[in-house]
């Protein structure tokens, strides 16, 4: 019988930090507990019903169900390009500064196998999304982390980043709005991010997934804005948090149009298009109207004013998130992040990831989300009181 060895590449990957915590909620569910599920970022809110119908009225044109162009239909590139003018006063074109992709993960996974050549260093945030590692292993990169601290607003420390590392450095991954430290980025962080990698020559990849979920019309910026973001780097965007559409598979990346050229022939190698119905339905999900989104938003701050005092009360430190739909909570430093969202599960049944799972600088913290009803949320403080899990 032959032997199945998985290459060196597979064994380096850690346990994809998702899919664990599904595997440890779905064993809680299996042994009957009432489990309130705060550990992935997957909207409970419907997709808006003006898009389910585009697609249903889609998926009837025959000339849908052929293959879909790499690049993305025309019409839905045009549709990306219109919304970052209103939205962020940023110009694209259509043709060569947009690239449709089947959610932002894929584009960021196959991001490094377009500039990392083996041995090269990619830089990245910790904590920060397990993609943006796992990608650069793929292509036979190095991983530096640059950690996300406390005192530093959870923005990095670019004076931190060695000479000879930056030197080495091929791509920088960025988060703003944050996932999982809710870190917002200013103008001034982006302009010196800018300075940085024209200093050093390096590709900036601001995920920008969650730009459109924030707080008291504070909208957070596009990288794009900023002077020379154009020039030094490309953003990848989901319709998948904004409007709800999780399960749809669509996002998009923008900016530089030769590193877009770039992912898109690593793309048209590996995977093909989007379905082009749902590239319809992506047209109108861009042109949903403000009150919509602006409800969307309401919730999600209803849910955030309720989670966060509640465990304030119980003596948790955090800061009230300004966007995206996450809570980054501080926990006891006699205490680990995979123990306490261990205990977490076993003693109320709640489900949080554990922030040494988005890397090592998020050890000490822990990660919930907003993505359930303020009724879950208010039991699950009940919960914790009940069972004695404080931030004491």
């Amino acid at each position: 019988m032959t032997k199945v060895i998985p290459a060196d590449r597979i064994k380096k990957l850690p346990p994809y930090l998702f899919a664990a915590i599904d595997a440890m909620k779905q064993e809680a569910i299996r042994e009957g507990k009432d489990v309130i599920n705060l550990g992935i970022g997957d909207p409970d809110l419907p997709t808006p019903t003006s898009i389910i119908e585009r697609l249903q009225r889609a998926a009837a044109i025959p000339k849908n169900h052929q293959y879909p162009s790499y690049e993305g239909m025309p019409s839905f590139r045009e549709a990306v390009a219109q919304w970052y003018q209103g939205r962020f006063n940023v110009a694209l074109d259509p043709y060569t500064e947009v690239v449709t992709l089947i959610g932002s993960k894929e584009g960021i996974g196959h991001a490094p196998l377009a500039f990392i050549n083996p041995g090269d260093t990619a830089l990245m945030t910790d904590p920060g999304y397990p993609v943006y590692h796992a990608g650069t292993l793929f292509a036979g990169g190095e991983s530096y982390f640059v950690p996300l601290l406390e005192e530093n607003g959870f923005l990095p420390d670019l004076h931190s980043i060695p000479e000879s590392v930056a030197r080495k450095a091929r791509m920088f991954f960025i988060n703003s709005p944050n996932n999982p430290t809710t870190a917002v980025a200013t103008r001034e962080f982006f302009e010196s991010v800018v300075a940085f990698a024209n200093r050093y020559n390096i590709l900036i990849c601001h995920d920008a997934a969650y730009s459109e979920i924030y707080y008291n019309d504070i909208r957070p910026l596009s990288f794009l804005e900023v002077p020379g973001a154009k020039e030094v780097g490309i953003e990848f965007h989901s319709l998948s948090k904004t409007f709800n559409m999780t399960g749809w598979r669509i996002g998009f990346a923008v900016g530089n149009k030769e590193a877009l050229a770039a992912l898109l022939k690593v793309k048209s190698n590996l995977d093909s298009g989007v379905f082009q119905a749902i590239q319809e339905a992506g047209i109108t999900a861009l042109k949903t109207e403000d009150h919509i989104l602006n409800n969307i938003r309401r919730i999600y701050q209803e849910r955030r004013d309720v989670l966060v005092p509640g465990l304030q009360k119980l003596g948790f430190q955090i800061e009230s998130p300004k966007a995206s739909f996450y809570v980054w909570i501080k926990i006891p430093s006699h205490t680990l992040s995979a123990e306490f969202a261990s205990r977490l599960l076993a003693e109320t049944s709640i489900v949080a990831t554990p922030g040494i799972g988005f890397g090592e600088a998020g050890e000490g913290f822990i990660r919930m989300t907003l993505t359930s009803p303020t009724t879950r949320l208010l039991e699950a403080v009940d919960r914790m009181e009940k069972a004695g899990i404080t931030g004491r």
